[in-house]
């Protein structure tokens, strides 16, 4: 394991590998971690060796200057980052977290749970996770007959070695999941019991609503069967801890205290947790409803690291909590407490009843990793930015879920209960969805005393909306992957785009807007790139930048936070941005928002024509991995970057019609026919579109990304006609190679193309690409443009 790193590491547990480097002494004499003993290093750009350096063995300045270039540069910058300047790298390739399949429904934009009943990772700083599974948040089931407990169990089949005189170990064969996003559901039989408990967890993940679906919040509705003879008294304690844990209790001062909340006629009660560290405080709710017939007790504070016996002995003896008065202690350094909140309710022989529980967080006021600028959250617009907001956060979503679960059936019924499509599909439209939310998501207000030369940049964008805009719907991003930690990387948010445009199509012109303020500006930065080594100024004017910059920095303000490519020099990126903009307006029929893209289309198009260095009407590649496929060499035209190439000059077009520039209609007019014949004849092999026109060995490779730019044709009706670029028979070679987002076509025939790869077998097993490629690039628009059955929505002008 990779030890924990930046945050006060003992000297004495790093290995004695000495580093010495002449190009940085900043480095020099540092230590580094004994799991960075064995290094990968790059011998050069086609072959790897594993070098091992043993703790004790000294790495002198002279072998790491002959080492090549782009594994010597990452790990230089590697302990540079995380040994020198104690951050976390945006990509960490020495530290990796364990792939496993264990996460269940993502709830609060924030929490994460394990699908076997425990809560698993945090996100409650923006875009930084922390794995951890908290042991003391549960949910524990009271049956209460007769006068006294027959059964109290954890509804978790953990056995922890903490709070040991709680009843771990539910069997697991007497549960039952599943999972619609954004919603789940827990079934449990109670063994013995004839009691059957349901818990159904909803977020309120809500198509075009800009309200309650940027609300920290989620509601567990607890239905209670019970198929006894006699009435059972039924308790359900929903207990949770203050923090991640003792890591982030930090120099303690932390505290709890209990609320009632009423309003309406509807009554909620509860737990605070407060959390106070230096940066970023925030709190916690637990609570439930009450209600006729339902009585909520609680407990303000219990030690979760130690055996637990006090808590456990108040609900065994009676299904309830003493729920004493007052607030807490204030907790001591490194100390942890937890809270519990129970609700209780007589459920009669062979009836029913429910039982509702909500969590909520409260952090309005957040800073990123720089520590620069104060950003609040969206939902302050609606519950204030004091902190003091949780309990009505609270209150407010148990008393709106069933409202929430209306919106969202009435969303998702069309697709599910359409016959034509496959149950695995219906259930990838929505469950894939979840990293909308969980994907390091942020939603933050503009301030109100913003005006547009703060957002417009040095440069001036010039976006006569975009002040309007941000203002209403605020600023929306997630991230490439929990562990490719770059916010709105935008050349995969061309996939991913279609789920925003559709379901909260301003979401989607609001980063719109923030990519073409990114674009007209530019930041001189000077840096060196890891894979070339060659320095460069961080971001260029006039083309599109890789990512909106690192949750561990500045985002917005510093962009490009990628620095293992120079991606200035990338074929892809500008055609991405014009495609959006075209598919945008063709699905909003926002005019002004395609007067102020238009000349950011032209900004970033006179840019990409120096790529068509023969001045045939088709952009060419450079001969590296010059597109989002970072690993990737392409030479001469491609049928990928021709593609969305041609798609995007084709839409040039289509823009400048509807906005009546007759000049810049004519001029790319002439651009697509000669582009057209040039793709046909350099990449048309008579069966299926060559991966490029150099002639390797991989040149016929077939890549099933070569369709994007005909795809998004498709998704605007221009797909058909003289606006269709190439024949409908490229897919795939004529639809015999199977599903090959990148192989040979021997390859395909054999059944073993589906590496999403065109280079030898051994690099492509090596790589995971062949699901983020098929299906997350590939197919992800036919996915999402289920997800209403309904015209595009005419939503108007910003």
């Amino acid at each position: 394991m990779c030890p924990e790193r930046g945050h006060g590491t003992n000297p004495d547990q790093l290995g004695h590998v000495q580093l010495g480097f002449n190009s940085d002494a900043s480095l020099k004499g540092k230590k580094c971690p004994p799991a960075l003993a064995g290094l990968l290093v790059l011998q050069n750009t086609k072959s790897f060796s594993l070098l091992f350096f043993s703790p004790g063995r000294a790495v002198n300045s002279q072998q790491l200057d002959h080492w090549a270039s782009p594994a010597g540069l990452y790990f230089r910058w590697w302990v540079k980052k995380t040994c020198i300047e104690k951050k976390t790298a945006f990509i960490d390739l020495l530290c990796a977290v364990p792939l496993q399949q264990i996460y269940g429904q993502p709830s609060l934009w924030t929490l994460g749970w394990y699908w076997w009943g425990v809560f698993c990772r945090w996100q409650l700083n923006p875009g930084l996770y922390h794995y951890k599974t908290v042991i003391a948040n549960q949910f524990t089931v009271c049956l209460w007959c007769k006068g006294q407990t027959i059964y109290q169990q954890v509804l978790s089949v953990e056995r922890p070695s903490s709070l040991q005189s709680w009843n771990w170990g539910y069997c697991g064969h007497y549960a039952f999941y599943h999972a619609l996003y954004p919603r789940a559901l827990l079934v449990y039989e109670l063994p013995g019991q004839q009691v059957v408990l349901t818990r159904r967890q909803v977020s309120p993940v809500i198509p075009h609503d800009y309200k309650d679906s940027s609300l920290p919040v989620g509601v567990f509705i607890w239905e209670v069967e019970n198929g006894r003879d006699e009435d059972v008294e039924v308790s359900i304690m929903f207990s949770l801890q203050n923090g991640p844990g003792a890591k982030a209790a930090g120099s303690g001062g932390h505290w709890n205290e209990p609320f009632t909340f009423h309003k309406d006629g509807q009554r909620v009660a509860g737990v605070l947790l407060h959390h106070c560290p230096p940066v970023n405080p925030f709190t916690l709710a637990i609570s439930a409803r009450e209600k006729a017939g339902t009585g909520v007790t609680h407990v303000t504070a219990f030690d979760p690291t130690g055996l637990g016996g006090e808590v456990w002995q108040d609900l065994l003896q009676d299904g309830r909590l003493d729920s004493p008065p007052g607030k807490s202690r204030l907790t001591e350094k490194g100390e942890v407490t937890a809270a519990a909140v129970c609700a209780s309710c007589r459920v009669p022989a062979h009836g029913h009843k429910t039982l509702e529980f909500a969590l909520a967080w409260d952090m309005p006021c957040v800073h990123f990793g720089s520590k620069e600028k104060l950003h609040l959250r969206r939902y302050t617009r609606f519950f204030g930015s004091k902190g003091d907001a949780a309990p009505a956060l609270s209150h407010y979503a148990l008393t709106h879920y069933e409202e929430w679960e209306k919106k969202i059936e009435a969303w998702q019924n069309p697709i599910l209960e359409n016959s034509q499509l496959p149950s695995w599909y219906k259930s990838a439209l929505f469950n894939e969805l979840y990293f909308l939310t969980d994907g390091g998501t942020i939603w933050m207000e503009v301030p109100p005393d913003c005006c547009a030369e703060d957002l417009q940049g040095p440069a001036g964008a010039g976006l006569s909306h975009l002040l309007p805009v941000l203002r209403e719907y605020g600023r929306f991003a997630y991230l490439e992957g929990q562990e490719y930690r770059m916010y709105n990387t935008y050349d995969v948010h061309f996939y991913a785009s279609f789920a925003l445009i559709m379901l909260w199509p301003k979401l989607q012109i609001s980063l719109q807007y923030d990519i073409a303020v990114t674009v007209v500006n530019e930041d001189v930065q000077p840096r060196q790139y890891l894979i070339c080594g060659q320095t460069a100024q961080v971001k260029m004017k006039n083309v599109v930048p890789h990512d909106t910059g690192d949750p561990g920095d500045e985002p917005w303000q510093r962009v490009n936070a990628y620095l293992m490519h120079n991606t200035a020099d990338w074929k892809d990126l500008n055609l991405k941005f014009v495609l959006q903009v075209y598919r945008d307006y063709y699905l909003t029929r926002d005019s002004l928002y395609l007067q102020d893209m238009w000349p950011v289309c032209q900004a970033v198009m006179e840019s990409e024509l120096k790529f068509d260095t023969d001045n045939d009407g088709l952009i060419e590649n450079s001969g590296f991995a010059d597109q989002t496929y970072d690993a990737w060499a392409v030479h001469g035209a491609s049928a990928y970057c021709g593609g969305l190439w041609l798609a995007a000059v084709c839409m040039m077009c289509k823009m400048a019609e509807v906005l009546g520039d007759t000049e810049i209609q004519q001029k790319y007019l002439d651009i697509l026919n000669k582009g057209k014949e040039a793709f046909e004849r350099m990449l048309w092999n008579g069966k299926y579109y060559n991966y490029d026109s150099s002639g390797s060995d991989t040149s016929s490779s077939i890549m099933s990304d070569q369709c994007a730019g005909q795809w998004f044709l498709g998704a605007c009706g221009l797909d058909r006609g003289d606006s269709e670029v190439r024949g409908g028979a490229a897919w795939c070679g004529c639809g015999k190679m199977g599903p090959v987002a990148g192989g040979k076509q021997q390859q395909a025939k054999e059944k073993v193309g589906s590496s999403n790869n065109p280079y030898p077998k051994e690099q492509a097993l090596s790589w995971e690409g062949f699901n983020r490629g098929l299906w997350k690039r590939s197919c992800f628009w036919r996915c999402t443009s289920w997800m209403s059955c309904q015209p595009p929505q005419e939503e108007g002008g910003m």
